[in-house]
């Protein structure tokens, strides 16, 4: 009896997440320094890195007497914690071009959690006095850098089989925009400012509520021309609608042209409330909310009351609930049209401004 090897056969890998950080100290005055007993140290400021509390302790004379010859370098855990913090570090100086083997840490160090204090590091970290002869005291003063990885989990995972086939992106949008784009198969015209767009009823009605009333249901008129003319609007903002009608995307005019893109984008606003394209009116806001200034509040917050904008309306509100902001604004014209349009959302600022001044 013969057996068929499998084609992919399985894998596992060890994988062990970790959190990585580093931190400069910097000796300055290492003559002072000198005069520190061997076996004493000098302790950085205390550092958060990768989830804990450090230190990193300085022995200008070692750490012990056998190494008081040596400059001596250690990371020290400063807090207790409820668990064993297993490390990888490295101490050296940031000027220095080469990794050093006594610099560094290839093996697993571990801090234990209940005993404060724990260190690791070099007892010989280099020889005093070929540390100044070195190029790395500069003006009685030198740098070093704690680069440091603490294992989070270590974890067993099934290692994907190799993939043989990639299926790419959905294309459908690519493809109704070239639908839109030739006409092919189109069976209504919109006319708009004297120019008109071909479209194709069944997508727009699955798109919207308002065009599926509009060229299926009641609205529909019989027996007309199917050339639907729209008032009140500019042709290059339908062009947009209908543009994301067949993407789902703004045209990419829309999004290049940052000096037009607010004005379109207000205009946009509209047209999505108007034929209830809920997305694109969410698209719209959140562009309009970078454009929210001292000259533009004013209009946009109008718009967004309107056009029942909650977000957009809570942007501008918080851009006036700066008493500058607010003073500096009140002078504008697009102001002046907000407190004739939409008098309640003056009541309410009045109300917000009160409150900012009385706090």
């Amino acid at each position: 009896m013969s057996f068929a090897e499998k084609s992919s056969p399985p894998a596992s890998a060890i994988i062990a997440n970790t959190s990585r950080g580093y931190h400069i100290l910097k000796i300055d005055g290492y003559s002072l320094t000198k005069g520190t007993p061997t076996g004493e140290s000098l302790y950085s400021c205390q550092f958060t890195m990768c989830g804990y509390r450090w230190r990193i302790r300085y022995y200008p004379n070692g750490d012990r007497s056998d190494y008081a010859d040596y400059i001596s370098l250690f990371l020290m855990l400063d807090q207790t914690v409820a668990k064993e913090v297993k490390t990888k570090s490295r101490i050296r100086f940031v000027d220095s071009t080469e990794e050093h083997p006594s610099l560094t840490s290839s093996n697993v160090e571990s801090f234990h959690g209940q005993h404060r204090y724990s260190c690791w590091g070099r007892s010989k970290f280099i020889k005093r006095v070929d540390f100044e002869k070195s190029k790395h005291l500069v003006d009685d003063s030198f740098t070093v850098r704690c680069d440091l990885a603490v294992i989070n989990q270590i974890r067993s995972e099934e290692m994907p089989a190799p993939k043989f086939v990639s299926v790419p992106p959905s294309d459908l949008n690519q493809h109704l925009g070239d639908l839109l784009a030739t006409g092919k198969g189109a069976d209504v015209v919109f006319e708009i400012a004297g120019q008109t767009f071909a479209a194709h009823r069944w997508l727009l009605a699955s798109r919207s509520t308002v065009f599926r009333a509009e060229l299926f249901g009641s609205m529909k008129e019989s027996g007309t021309a199917d050339v639907i003319r729209v008032d009140d609007m500019e042709a290059q903002v339908f062009r947009a609608l209908l543009h994301f009608a067949y993407t789902d995307s703004l045209l990419p005019e829309t999004q290049t042209k940052e000096e037009e893109e607010d004005v379109m984008c207000q205009h946009l606003l509209v047209a999505a409330d108007r034929y209830s394209f809920e997305r694109l009116k969410l698209v719209c806001e959140e562009k309009l909310c970078k454009y929210i200034n001292i000259n533009a509040v004013g209009t946009i917050l109008a718009l967004a009351e309107q056009h029942h904008c909650d977000g957009l309306k809570k942007a501008c509100f918080h851009f006036l609930s700066s008493p500058t902001n607010m003073t500096a604004a009140s002078a504008t014209d697009g102001f002046q049209h907000l407190s004739r349009s939409c008098p309640s959302v003056m009541i309410q600022l009045i109300a917000m401004s009160s409150r900012s001044h009385s706090a």
